[in-house]
C-alpha cells in the first residue's frame, strides 16, 4: 500500500456502518467505522463484545494514519490468516486509512473450512465498505504558530482562505495556534505567514 503521505489526499469513512454476511448457518456481522487512535479503536471492540456477549469471534483489522506503518489484524481463535487479513485486504484495497472493521460471527453448527471462512470475512467486511460512505481529506502537515494579538485577524485569514484545521488554539497577548497545513498548499501558506512580521513558524515533530 502506498503511504499517504506521498499523496495530498487520502480516504477514510465517514461514520459506522454494519452489514451481515451468512454462510451455511453462521452469521458474520460486519462492523466497519472511522479511528484515529489504538485506544479508540480497543474501546469500541469492547463495546462490542459487551454487545453480542454470545459470539464466538470478533475479528478485526485496521490501519491508522498516513504512513502506512500502524496497522493490525487479529484472527481471533478461527485459523491463522482466514479472518484478520482478508479484512485488512479489504481496507486496503479501496487505500482507506482511519478505518477499522470489526466482524463478529455466530457460529451455525457447521464448519466452513478455510477458504469458506476467508470468503465469509472478506465478504462480510467488503458488504460493509460498500454502504459506508467514504470521504476524502487533505494530508496535512503540523505547524506552530506565534504571534502577538494584534496579528491574529492575519493569521486567521491566512488559515481560513487555505482551508486549514485549527487543532489547537491560545489567545491572550501572545497567541499560539497549532494548526494542519494542506500538504498540497503548504509553500503558499508559510509564505504568507513569513511575509507577516513577528509571526513565527516551525513544524510540530
Amino acid at each position: 500500500m502506498q503511504p499517504a503521505m506521498e499523496k495530498d489526499f487520502y480516504q477514510t469513512l465517514d461514520r459506522e456502518c454494519l452489514a451481515e454476511f451468512k454462510d451455511r448457518g453462521s452469521r458474520f456481522i460486519a462492523y466497519a467505522f472511522p479511528v484515529v487512535s489504538a485506544d479508540q479503536f480497543k474501546a469500541r471492540l469492547q463495546g462490542l463484545k459487551k454487545e453480542h456477549p454470545k459470539a464466538v469471534h470478533h475479528c478485526f483489522a485496521y490501519r491508522i494514519g498516513l504512513d502506512g506503518n500502524n496497522f493490525r489484524s487479529s484472527d481471533d481463535g478461527e485459523p491463522a490468516g482466514t479472518a484478520g487479513k482478508p479484512i485488512l485486504g479489504q481496507i486496503d484495497s479501496r487505500e482507506l486509512v482511519d478505518t477499522a472493521i470489526i466482524v463478529v460471527r455466530y457460529f451455525g453448527g457447521t464448519l466452513l473450512g478455510v477458504p469458506g471462512l476467508i470468503n465469509a470475512y472478506k465478504t462480510a467486511a467488503a458488504l460493509a465498505l460498500q454502504v459506508t460512505p467514504v470521504m476524502q481529506r487533505q494530508v496535512e502537515e503540523l505547524y506552530q504558530i506565534e504571534f502577538d494579538y494584534t496579528k491574529m485577524n492575519d493569521v486567521m485569514m491566512i488559515l481560513r482562505q487555505y482551508n486549514c484545521s485549527i487543532i489547537e488554539q491560545k489567545a491572550q497577548l501572545f497567541c499560539s495556534i497549532k494548526a494542519g497545513i494542506p500538504k498540497g498548499r503548504l509553500q503558499e501558506v508559510l509564505y504568507k505567514l513569513d511575509n507577516l512580521h513577528d509571526v513565527q513558524v516551525v513544524p510540530v515533530k
